[in-house]
């Protein structure tokens, strides 16, 4: 599958508010959200199992990591730009900022 096919049927299932400052505030508190249930499922792994992940802990992680697309993929519809986009210009910022030997700092413009 690709971003653009996921992007298209992660469509599919959004409930809109039809209130645009209210839906894209919905997406960003859906990101942060979702990337804190992350961060805690870790949390627990590195306090409870050492940081030992099992395979159950990574399927968990996964279902999170998921769920973390899904506003990714809203939320860049609503601003008009697809994920494709959004992982090659990715990219290509990561790797000029390789190329230049400053991929570590702090900056977006670096």
């Amino acid at each position: 599958m690709t971003f653009e096919e996921y992007q298209k049927q992660a469509l599919t299932t959004v409930l809109s508010t039809g209130d645009t400052f209210k839906d894209l505030l919905h997406w960003v508190l859906g990101i942060n959200g979702e990337s804190g249930e992350v961060a805690e499922k870790l949390k627990k792994i590195i306090r409870d199992k050492n940081g030992v992940v099992s395979e159950a802990d990574k399927q968990e992680l996964a279902k999170e990591l998921g769920d973390v697309l899904w506003y990714l993929a809203v939320f860049a519809q609503d601003l008009g730009v697809s994920l494709d986009d959004i992982a090659a210009q990715n990219l290509a910022k990561l790797k000029s900022r390789k190329d230049r030997g400053v991929l570590g700092g702090s900056g977006d413009n670096r």
